[in-house]
Order: C-alpha cells, then structure tokens, then sequence
C-alpha cells in the first residue's frame, strides 16, 4: 500500500469510517482521484486531491455556495483540505450519459439541466470565485497553437501565425468577456451531472466537478451542456434547450444570444483541443484523442457565425480539414 493510500483510509477512520472498502472510481483529466467508500449500508464518495497538485478549498466554497442555493451538491461529510482529502455524500451512478445510454430520452434530462442553469443566472455570484476575463480567455485558446497545432502538423507554427491567431481571439472576445457575470460551474455536461429523479424540482440534477467555477458569460454553461465533447446532443434537444433558456433567463435578442453562444463555443472548444493535446503529450492521457473529432465539429459549427469569419478563415488555412476528421494516431501525434 502506497503513503497516500494509508493518508486515505487513516483520513475516512478518523471521519468514522474505520474498515471501510475501497472502490476506485473513475477519475478526470485533474490530478484528483475518486473511490468510494463502503462501511455496512453507507456509502461515501473519498475525493484525493493531492494538494501539490490540487486545492480542495474552491470545491468546498462552491458546494457551500451551491447547497444554499437548494442544489444537489454533494454534502461534505469531512474535510482535510491540508492533505487533500475529501469525504462526500454518493449521489450515485446515474450519470446523465449513464441513464441516456439506458433511455435515449433527451427531454426531461435537459430540460431539468436548463432550468437549473436560469435558477442560477439569477443568483449573486459567490464572493471570491476567479472572473472569467479576456487575460484567461485568451490564455485557454493559446493551449491550441502550444500544443495541439504542432502536433497535429508535425511543425512548430511561425511567431507571425500565432500572433495573428491571438489578435483574432482578442478582437472576438470583447463580444463575451465584456458581458454580465454569473457563476458559471465551467464543466457543465452530461458526465458531470448526475439525474436524481427521486428528488424534486431543480434538485433532481446532481452537481459535480464544480471546483473550476468562475464569474463569467451567462451562455457559457449553456455551451458546454450542449457541445459536449463526449456525447452528441441532438439537434431537436440543442434547439430545445436554447430557446428555454432564452425564454427564461435572457433579455437580449435571439441573434445577439446565438452569437454570444457561437463565440463561447468556438473559446471553449479551441481549449478543449488544446487541452486534449497537453492531456496526451504532458501528462500521457491518450484516451481525449479519440474525442478530438467531435469537438472539431462543435468548433467548425460555431465557427459558421459571421462575426468569427477571420477565425474561421485562420483554422481552414492552418489545419486542413483532412487532419480534423481523423482520430490522430498514438504515433503520429507528437511533438515536433
């Protein structure tokens, strides 16, 4: 048994959790890493988050911040955010990619989904979460030229195209930065949200890996439940889910909202892609290429919008479309 693994079980004993099993659950593209914990009829889930690593303190801000607000966040049953370890509540397996690959029924999953987001719209963000402003913006699209493009052409792109990319996205974001801020929880999708139809009303959706909220663009989250680089949405639910939330939660004009929709996407699928390459080539998480291509057509999708035409017009130039329809290869895709 590894140092850590003794700083676990000593952690879940002196929560009152002594002889509890252990179950390695899934982890995410964090350093952290999830068990659950069993002990008679209880269950918990144990969040290790090496604090050389990681900081546990956001995720407790938000979860208290969330749970006051009536959501199914898990509650924290104990805490060592010093050595990084947290004891949840198990909001249990039904992951909204789980319970949608059982029962191909979009509605009622998204609906709930949507409605929690205009709930939250209408919420005072929390004291000290990050603001999501054009310096981080532009930092996250970066990722793309840093590690992504050269991997996926085999070149280290000039100084004179990445500065032009930069300019590009600088102009483009004074279209979303600029916005009012709301709490935006950042991973908003399917394999963080955990249906809970037991429970009522805005409760039925149970919320995970939130510890990356910021105060940020309303449409963001609305985004990243939609474009989903890990489960296509379909058309109907896509159309569904936009004009609820505008009815609901939104004053401006339909067009206005679907282009701040179409530059959130293209922000946040050109770091998805970044992120995925920096995953493989640092951190070697190969299993993020494979989902490179449906992000590329999220990306190629928002990037139809008119006012991000020279954005567009840069990628077709820079990254054939030949290179984006392919799943790259263990071994083609490296570092030049």
């Amino acid at each position: 048994m590894t140092a850590r693994a003794q700083e676990a079980e000593h952690f879940v004993a002196s929560a009152g959790w002594a002889g509890a099993t252990f179950e390695p659950l899934s982890g995410d593209a964090s350093f952290r890493r999830y068990f659950r914990v069993s002990a008679g009829s209880r269950r918990a889930i144990v969040m290790d988050a090496p604090p050389d690593r990681e900081d546990v303190k956001p995720f407790l801000h938000i979860a208290a911040a969330l749970r006051e607000f009536g959501y199914s966040a898990p509650t924290v049953l104990a805490a060592d955010p010093m050595r990084g370890f947290l004891l949840l509540e198990d909001l249990g397996d039904d992951l909204f990619n789980v319970v949608l690959a059982r029962e191909p029924a979009e509605a009622p999953l998204y609906d709930a989904a949507v409605d929690l987001l205009r709930d939250l719209h209408g919420r005072t963000v929390p004291d000290d979460v990050p603001h999501f402003g054009s310096t981080r913006a532009l930092r996250e699209v970066r990722l793309f030229c840093e590690w992504t493009l050269p991997a996926l052409t085999s070149a280290v792109p000039n100084t004179e195209v990445t500065e032009t990319f930069m300019t590009l996205w600088e102009q483009a974001l004074v279209r979303l930065v600029d916005t009012a801020s709301v709490l935006c929880l950042f991973d908003y999708h399917a394999e963080n949200l955990i249906w809970l139809p037991q429970r009522i009303g805005l409760r039925r959706v149970g919320l995970l890996d939130f510890q990356d909220a910021v105060g940020g663009p309303a449409v963001y989250d609305l985004v990243s439940l939609l474009e989903d680089a890990r489960r296509d949405v379909s058309s109907e639910t896509v159309d569904r889910a936009l004009s609820r939330y505008l009815a609901g939660a939104s004053t401006e004009s339909r067009e206005i909202f679907l282009a701040r929709c179409a530059l959130a996407g293209a922000q946040r699928n050109t770091r998805i892609l970044g992120v995925f390459g920096r995953l493989f080539l640092r951190d070697d998480k190969a299993g993020y290429l494979a989902l490179m291509p449906r992000v590329w057509r999220h990306l190629e999708n928002d990037l139809r919008a008119p006012h991000l035409a020279d954005l567009r017009d840069w990628f077709d130039h820079n990254v054939p479309v030949e290179i984006r329809r392919t799943v790259p290869s263990l071994q083609t895709f490296v570092a030049p």
